[in-house]
């Protein structure tokens, strides 16, 4: 098994989840994890799964963090992996990986990670098979901001969008820290809000139950939200800025959920056509911590609203660091059940929750899977949320 890309609040219980299933069915299958993802099968760096790390994995659904090891590594960038090491230059990644495998005797490989994670466990399973060597292969989905298609949830989603809430709980006190505060929340989320959104969901009660003394400074309604911005969801800047001005001159605060992909295109065009060369990682993607979506909305907003003080935070660190939450770990359960069944059987895919077939738990084919999965910015609880911060009045 490996975990790959970014950390979710579900590798560690995964990862505990497939090790307690498969000592459930069989406590002589033998089992190893490769560390720090494909970066450790490709240096052939692996961790035997031993009796006492079998005694011991029920502890893993109390942790956050990977406990075998994330890296971002794409097999088929041989130029990346040559310029880390990985393989040496006119090696195919896709071939060392494999003789890694066979050297191993790897016959069931798990892969926990998002679309980035599955493709390249795909393209590693198709070279495998056209090699002659016959690989199940069978990933476990995980993204924060819940983007793959066609999985209808994610891990480690929910339990990150309620850390995100609770992060945000104590950030809201700054607004009693000086008078005309604008706080940004950034989110989490390259190119679906879902993470921003349900993170609001997941705030809005919490903000409410809040009870203070009249006549204080600290209230409720300074704790509450006055906007949200995701990719999917256009706005009109100079009427919003309008909107936060009349805010702030009444409550004296502003705050507002921003996704990391919020008007990013549009920030990307703006840099690189003024000679600035954003980094990129491995698949292309730009390095949105480079991009700092919540610092533009504060350029863009805090004067025109008449803000004294702005304060940009992250939660993305936290919320993603954070363990899996009762619903994740329920989701954890099925998934790692269904993913052995699956590999047991031989049938190779990711399993989720299929959007296409009805729902149905399965191994959905590698074929099918891809990033980038809009959130439904006209779900009924989301346009509620946009009518309490007042963007729909």
């Amino acid at each position: 098994m490996l975990t790959s890309g970014g950390l979710a609040p579900c590798l560690s219980s995964a990862v505990g989840g497939l090790i307690e299933r498969y000592s459930e069915i069989d406590p002589s299958i033998e089992l190893i994890a490769y560390r720090a993802g494909y970066h450790g099968l490709l240096t052939g760096d692996s961790i035997p799964v031993t009796d006492a790390i079998r005694q011991k994995a029920p502890l893993l659904h109390k942790s956050g963090g990977s406990p075998i090891g994330n890296s971002r590594v794409k097999l088929t960038n041989a130029a990346d992996c040559a310029r880390r090491g990985l393989v040496k230059d006119g090696e195919n990644p896709l071939e060392i990986a494999a003789r890694q495998l066979e050297k191993d005797g790897i016959t069931i490989l798990h892969t926990i990670g998002g679309d980035d994670t599955s493709t390249q466990a795909a393209e590693l399973a198709a070279w495998l098979k056209s090699n002659g060597y016959d690989l199940t292969v069978v990933g476990l989905p995980k993204t924060v901001d819940n983007d793959i298609l066609p999985v209808r949830q994610s891990l480690g989603a929910w339990s990150a969008a309620d850390a995100g809430a609770h992060f945000f709980d104590h950030v809201s006190n700054e607004q009693s820290a000086n008078p005309n505060t604008f706080v940004i929340h950034e989110v989490m989320g390259r190119h679906s809000g879902w993470l921003t959104a349900a993170t609001a969901r997941a705030y809005a009660p919490i903000a409410a139950a809040w009870d203070f003394p009249d006549g204080m400074l600290l209230s409720r309604a300074m704790k509450a939200m006055d906007g949200i911005y995701i990719p999917e969801l256009a706005f009109d800047m100079e009427a919003e800025s309008e909107r936060l001005a009349r805010k702030m001159r009444d409550e004296g605060a502003v705050t507002i959920f921003v996704s990391e992909g919020a008007c990013v295109n549009e920030i990307v065009a703006e840099r690189e056509a003024a000679g600035e060369t954003l980094p990129r990682d491995a698949f292309g993607h730009v390095k949105l911590d480079k991009v700092n979506v919540g610092d533009w909305f504060a350029s863009r907003f805090a004067q025109a609203i008449g803000a004294e003080r702005t304060l940009v935070q992250k939660s993305g660190y936290y919320a993603r660091s954070a363990p899996a939450n009762a619903d994740d770990l329920r989701l954890i359960k099925a998934m790692t059940d269904s993913g052995v069944q699956a590999a047991l059987d031989g049938i190779s895919g990711l399993i989720g929750h299929d959007e296409d077939r009805g729902g149905r738990l399965r191994a959905i084919e590698f074929e099918r899977i891809a990033g980038g999965k809009p959130f439904d910015a006209s779900v009924a609880w989301f346009k509620d949320l946009l009518a309490d911060c007042g963007q729909l009045a």
